[in-house]
Order: C-alpha cells, then sequence, then structure tokens
C-alpha cells in the first residue's frame, strides 16, 4: 500500500481504517483501498483529533431490563449517544455506565464490552457484557447470526405485507455519513418484514427483522424500497413530510416523534455462560406511542 511507504508513521490498519472513513482523498475525491496513485500525484489523508484518553463517569439515567454478573440489558433511550466520539465527548451510554458499574473504590469496571450499538435516535434493547468472557461469547453469537434482533418501523407508504430485501451494502461513495445497497460491494445486507399496522396510505407500522447488522441498515432498506422512515432526515423521511399539509397525520406522527421511527422492541441470545435462552422486549417509548395515536385518529 502506498500511504504506509509514503507515511510510516501510520500503521496499516490506520491507513485502512482512514480510506473506510473517507479521509484520504485524490484530486479531491475519496479514494478506495485498491486504488492505483501516479508518481507526482498528491495525497491528502485528514487524520482525526485523537478521542480523550479516559473516560468520565457521569450519573445519568438508565432503564436496565434485566443485570446479573455477566451482562446488562439496557432500553436504551432515544437521543443518547452509545459511545463517546468526536461530536459526542460527554453524556454517552458509556459514561453513564461507567458510573453504574463502578465499584465503591471509584475504580472503573475492569471490562466494559459494547457488543452492538444503536443509532443515536433508535430506541430500544441493547446488551452490554461486563467480562472478557462474556463479551467473547456474545460476540461469537453475532458472528453466527443467532441472535434475535427485532425492531419496530413506522414508515411512508404502504409496505406490502411482508417481504425480504438482500442487496450488496457499503458506504455511500459521495456521502460518507450514509450507506446504500445500491452498488456493488463484497458485503451484503438482509432484512426481512411484515406489516403490523397501515394508516390509509400514508404510513405503515411493520414488524422488521436484521438478519444482518449493518450500520443503518433498516434505514437504508426502506428508503431505497421507497418507504424512509418517518422523521429521518437522513434517508429522506423529513423531505417526504415536509411536501405534507400541515395538518396531515403522517406529518403530525413525524412531529411527535422529532427522530427517526425506529424502535428495537426484541433481543433474543443465549446466555455467555448458561447457555440459557434469554428474550427482552422494550415497551414503546412515549414519542411513538404518541406517533401512533396520531396516525389512528386520522
Amino acid at each position: 500500500m502506498a500511504l504506509v511507504r509514503l507515511a510510516p508513521d501510520l500503521s496499516r490498519a490506520r491507513v485502512q481504517r482512514l480510506i473506510a472513513g473517507g479521509r484520504v482523498e485524490l484530486a479531491g475525491r475519496a479514494l478506495r483501498a485498491a486504488a492505483r496513485v501516479r508518481t507526482g500525484e498528491r495525497i491528502a489523508v485528514r487524520i482525526p483529533p485523537p478521542e480523550p484518553a479516559a473516560l468520565a463517569a457521569e450519573d445519568l439515567p438508565l432503564t436496565v431490563l434485566f443485570e446479573d454478573p455477566d451482562l446488562l440489558v439496557l432500553d436504551k433511550a432515544a437521543g443518547m449517544v452509545v459511545h463517546p466520539a468526536r461530536g459526542a465527548p460527554r453524556s454517552t451510554l458509556v459514561n453513564a455506565l461507567l458510573f453504574r458499574l463502578a465499584p465503591a473504590t471509584g475504580e472503573p469496571p475492569p471490562r466494559l464490552g459494547l457488543v452492538h450499538r444503536l443509532d443515536r435516535d433508535t430506541s430500544g434493547c441493547l446488551v452490554v457484557a461486563r467480562s472478557e468472557a462474556a463479551l467473547g461469547a456474545l460476540q461469537a453469537q453475532w458472528k453466527a447470526r443467532t441472535v434475535e434482533k427485532v425492531y419496530l418501523a413506522l414508515c411512508h407508504g404502504l409496505l406490502a405485507e411482508k417481504g425480504r430485501i438482500d442487496t450488496p451494502y457499503r458506504r455511500h461513495p459521495r456521502d460518507r455519513t450514509r450507506f446504500t445497497g445500491r452498488l456493488e460491494a463484497p458485503r451484503r445486507a438482509v432484512t426481512s418484514f411484515r406489516t403490523l399496522e397501515r394508516f390509509g396510505r400514508g404510513a405503515t407500522l411493520a414488524e422488521v427483522i436484521l438478519h444482518t447488522g449493518r450500520t443503518h441498515q433498516i434505514r437504508v432498506h426502506l428508503a431505497e424500497a421507497g418507504h424512509p422512515l418517518l422523521a429521518d432526515p437522513v434517508y429522506g423521511g423529513t423531505r417526504r413530510e415536509a411536501r405534507l399539509p400541515a395538518g396531515d397525520p403522517v406529518r403530525r406522527a413525524a412531529a411527535e416523534l422529532g427522530r427517526q421511527a425506529l424502535h428495537a422492541l426484541r433481543l433474543g441470545f443465549d446466555h455467555p455462560r448458561t447457555g440459557a435462552r434469554l428474550l427482552f422486549e422494550a415497551p414503546l417509548p412515549a414519542d411513538l406511542r404518541r406517533a401512533l395515536a396520531a396516525l389512528r385518529s386520522g
């Protein structure tokens, strides 16, 4: 890899992450890992600032569905970022967990394992490992796709009774904050759904099952099928709502939400130590209940 030779202070893995994140450019365009460069061409590398070395424990509210010495299952609130990052260094789920799980000494817990993540504005079930052994066992289940992941999605339009979406999946080539299933890629994303309730031709409440766990997967698959989530500013939901009359039930429902209409309803997996099958369900949050009430009232 040419960039590794040109910047010997950067490891190969670091270079790959920078390329995947769209931070390496040639002639103003994001450079692909397999691209060939010629002598004299200028490559621009944007290296993000380092993340804080220490994470601060913060006393923030958490809704715990289950807790034992091996793991926690949480009902994550919409609006809470899972892990500190650029733009959200504090008040995250990790900060709250560090406070909750810190022993009496005040020292950080020996291990805090994020098995999976939810978008900032997605609510619902999320599991956190409390030991290295639990983390490894749970990650193995995610990799083997034996985990049950069921979401509720409120989307625009008249969705089919049921269906399965199986596409390639990759980061969008022109907008690095988005993803797409419309371009060839080595990875695949598989989503299935069934309709639970329809609100005229304006909106549909669906149960969605993730068979893979790609970033933004449900949002992308439904949007590219013509049914963006209500109040989704990234994948077209808010643009649809802006074209509706002010009193339209779909527009009123989206205003009640103020965030993409996606809730991680159920999560099922085997306990990492005992092997017992566990199944958890996060109740509908108040904003989603209000949105459904607005749609049902017409």
